[in-house]
């Protein structure tokens, strides 16, 4: 096939395909729930902060810094395969159409999760910064450039350098782009122009140096799989993706647990059940991350109301995911071959994550205390995530 337009929009589409194939399992049902809850959450708590910031609140710097973060990842979108590296060097000299193609996707597909940080930092310019419609509308044109500018010489230091040093380059377009964006947001136009000059320099560099190498292929395609694997993984929380396989972990520090599962006939699944959370890693760092979060919104939430509905979402959607992940396994298991319950292994999971959430709830309370709350409601937050997780635990039926 030597038209690689062609080849770009046969993978396109079969790229497109397999992101709704499991984006239909991970939007709708619980995480749907999870996610009004908490957009909820954060924005009655973000619009009562509003009405109460600081003055002197540094809007600019905070800003600039969170949207340089966004900028400054962009990791080329090329959806190359292993075999690439042997079938498209024959059309080596046509592949600036087919990465022309990869990086206009990668820009439109990655611009979206900045715009949606630029519109949600627009109250916060106006209301506490002053900031006025033209400066505005100049932000949201300069952050257009800047991520075009971002993603192109990232491009074209990893072509350059071979994937070598990444993240120097990405911590150094991460200050250029800081301080571009605070200097434009302050109004120093001139300190704008020469930051300008600078990331004009910086990438032409790079563009001249990638001419004297030829295409890495084996690293943007370990990229691409990269890349892909990650929403796999993701994905694989909410159904099961035949490819993948979870890595796991000795984890010995924990075994001290495996206590909690008395000697006996009748604990053996409990014991098998607690070592597959244990060392399973997308099992346990799922749980783990959803914790966190629920630690962060009982110490930075402020209104004890929306503290308790993000903290009954994140409850919710852990016994979901947790009961489906150690519920969903078709495979073989030698403990089959014992005379065992029937139903020992719902139980079981159902015991474990009972244990799992009550850890939860404490963790949780840990950060109310933390946050001081005076109200008494506060506390609620802890009952809450006891109460949901019994309640989801009770009526979800896998």
């Amino acid at each position: 096939m030597n038209n690689l337009r062609e080849v770009w929009s046969k993978r396109f589409v079969f790229y497109i395909n397999e992101l709704q194939k499991y984006m239909k399992f991970i939007v709708s049902g619980h995480l749907a729930i999870v996610i009004v809850f908490a957009i909820g959450a954060l924005g009655y708590t973000y619009s009562g902060w509003l009405n109460t910031a600081p003055q002197d609140f540094p809007a600019y710097l905070v800003v600039a810094f969170i949207l340089s973060i966004l900028v400054t990842l962009s990791t080329p979108v090329t959806l190359l395969k292993n075999a690439d590296s042997v079938y498209f060097l024959p059309l080596e000299t046509k592949l600036g159409e087919y990465l022309r193609l990869a990086l206009r996707w990668t820009y439109f597909s990655s611009i979206v999760v900045t715009l949606a940080a630029y519109v949600v930092a627009i109250p916060l310019l106006t209301r506490v910064a002053g900031s006025t419609r033209e400066e505005i509308i100049a932000l949201l044109i300069f952050l257009l450039v800047l991520k075009y500018w971002s993603i192109h010489t990232e491009f074209n230091f990893r072509w350059a350098a071979n994937g070598r040093g990444v993240w120097g380059d990405r911590f150094l377009r991460f200050l250029l782009v800081l301080v571009a964006l605070y200097f434009l947001l302050s109004g120093s136009y001139l300190f704008v122009i020469l930051v300008a000059i600078v990331q004009f320099i910086y990438t032409m560099a790079w563009v001249k140096k990638k001419k004297e190498v030829p295409f890495p292929f084996e690293h943007f395609i370990v990229v691409e799989q990269s890349r892909m694997m990650r929403f796999y993984r993701f994905a694989n929380y909410f159904t099961d993706v035949p490819h993948i396989r979870g890595a796991t972990k000795r984890r010995k520090w924990l075994d001290v647990f495996y206590k909690l599962a008395r000697y006996g006939q009748k604990n053996t699944q409990l014991y098998l059940v607690m070592r597959t959370f244990i060392r399973t890693n997308d099992f346990f760092y799922l749980w783990l991350r959803l914790t966190g979060l629920a630690i962060i919104g009982a110490v930075f939430i402020p209104f004890p109301i929306v503290s308790i509905i993000f903290a009954a979402a994140l409850s919710f959607a852990t016994v979901i995911q947790i009961k489906h992940a150690l519920l969903s396994g078709y495979e073989f298991r030698m403990d089959l071959l014992f005379p065992i319950e029937k139903d020992a292994r719902k139980q079981s999971v159902a015991s474990l994550i009972r244990i799992l959430q009550f850890i939860q709830a404490a963790a949780v309370l840990i950060g109310v205390l933390i946050q001081g709350g005076n109200s008494p409601i506060t506390f609620l937050v802890p009952v809450a995530v006891l109460i949901v997780s019994e309640l989801t635990l009770r009526m979800n039926k896998i």
